[in-house]
């Protein structure tokens, strides 16, 4: 048996290859969009990709199970564990095979038996892995988004993102009994999550690739409790914010993503267009650094900085899926790397895009502020402070002052900031501060400053206070 890892730092999303040497046939579980790190493996292994299968209808990335299955011809399994809400709306045209708990089948010489784990998914399936050339008991489990290193999955995502009202305890209780069965199995067994640390499926997410159901019981908290109606509290409390785009995601991922081969090629437009866009009232999202995009940019144009890790995830929160998107690359030569990123979270609708060479004229720049600076302007009258963060972030530490304003809920918010006021925005490191900044102005805001500098420079130079107050939001 031979297993390979892979992993996108941009989405904190692991994959896995398992392969039968003896046969040469393969497996690969959770696969991403972007399939070719899969194909260059299985090659290089002197593999062929037979088998693709998923644990549950993702809200996190598109999916790439279809993509993978249609480019190799290999059997596609699903879950058949779901309600009628949560079943594979594609599985007939993609002649996939639905599986239920204690369902197996055979990769060579390498068993899968599935289990049915609900709580983050009604549908949710893990798969345990027996390599029966060697062995009559399993070796380690896939687990999907049940089970991390140090966390379980959240139960709320089909209330908070997508709008499924009163599933969030019932996913809670779910989770409590999938634990309690998980508590039954052999501690030997090595866990393979589908997630890392960074991803908003979870609270507490460990950055370990992987660990053991022993380990797990012994250290991670949703193992330690025996009463039903605390692990549910404990569960349910301390989430993140769910991304807009999770709702998009579970959408395309329920009916089935289109193949990337169907997509339209994008186009390189000149300024004229770019002028015509904006002015039509188009979104627009310059992917350049901070420091070019507040030295000079197109005036309505959005600035989400491709270079930082979390970049997918923050166009995800600003994107309308419903509408168009134009993008301004760093560089034409990142047109391929930036239309992989998009495409990972569906971002499908792209007609074209545009250089840096553009902006040669009519141009704006953004203005930023340094903590010190900020801490000389900030007893003046008027002056406004939104602090951008998430809000367990916010109830940790914040300036006295500051307005609560989450930056995936700032589009909602503008019409509670006055225009004619000096805005401040402000964040943990400068990059969503800028974002925020961008966004307000793009929006019309004549008056609005960006704090460049994060929460160690802050700290010092301004007074801050802990305890989460109201959040805004639209």
């Amino acid at each position: 048996m031979l297993l390979r890892y892979f992993y996108d730092e941009k989405l904190a999303q692991a994959s896995y290859l398992v392969g039968c040497v003896a046969t040469g046939e393969a497996l690969v579980v959770d696969p991403a969009r972007h399939i070719t790190p899969y194909l260059r493996a299985a090659e290089k292994e002197g593999l062929r990709i037979t088998h693709v299968t998923e644990t549950h209808i993702h809200a996190d990335f598109v999916s790439g199970s279809r993509e993978l299955a249609a480019a190799t011809g290999a059997a596609l399994y699903l879950s058949d564990m779901g309600d009628a809400h949560w079943k594979y709306a594609y599985a007939d045209s993609a002649r996939a095979i639905l599986v239920r708990d204690g369902d197996s089948w055979m990769v060579g010489n390498i068993r899968v038996d599935v289990l049915h784990t609900p709580g983050h998914t009604p549908e949710h399936i893990s798969f345990l892995i027996t390599d029966t050339a060697g062995a009559d008991k399993p070796m380690g489990v896939f687990t999907g988004d049940f089970l991390f290193v140090g966390d379980v999955g959240r139960p709320d995502l089909l209330e908070e993102a997508a709008g499924y009202k009163g599933t969030k305890e019932v996913g809670a209780r779910q989770q409590f009994q999938t634990v309690r069965r998980f508590k039954d199995l052999p501690d030997y067994l090595q866990i393979w999550p589908g997630h890392g640390a960074g991803s908003a499926c979870g609270k507490a997410l460990g950055a370990i690739p992987s660990t053991t159901l022993g380990y797990e019981k012994l250290f991670n908290p949703a193992f330690q409790f025996a009463e039903e109606d605390a692990f549910v509290r404990w569960l349910l409390d301390g989430q993140p914010e769910p991304p807009k785009y999770f709702a998009q995601m579970k959408k395309v991922n329920k009916l089935g993503p289109a193949l990337i081969s169907a997509l339209p090629t994008p186009v390189n437009f000149d300024r004229a267009t770019l002028d015509a866009v904006i002015e039509d009232g188009g979104q627009v999202f310059d992917l350049r650094n901070r420091g070019q995009f507040a030295s000079t940019h197109a005036q309505g144009t959005i600035n989400v900085p491709a270079d930082n890790s979390g970049f997918v995830t923050f166009m995800g929160w600003l994107v309308d899926y419903e509408r168009p998107v134009y993008v301004l690359l760093p560089d034409v030569d990142t047109e391929s790397a930036i239309l992989k990123d998009l495409r990972s979270i569906g971002i499908d609708y792209v007609p074209g895009y545009f250089s840096p060479e553009v902006l040669t004229h009519r141009t704006q720049a953004l203005p930023v502020i340094t903590a010190k600076e900020l801490a000389k302007r900030l007893p003046q009258n008027g002056l406004i402070l939104v602090d951008v963060r998430g809000k367990s972030e916010y109830a940790e530490r914040h300036i006295v002052g500051a307005r609560h304003i989450p930056l995936g809920y700032l589009a909602d918010a503008i019409d509670t900031l006055p225009q004619e006021t000096p805005i401040i925005t402000h964040c943990a490191t400068g990059y969503r501060s800028q974002i925020a900044a961008s966004l307000l102005q793009a929006a019309g805001f004549e008056n609005v400053m960006a704090l460049n500098e994060g929460t160690e420079c802050w700290s010092k130079f301004l007074p801050t206070e802990s305890g989460l107050l109201e959040l805004v939001m639209a």
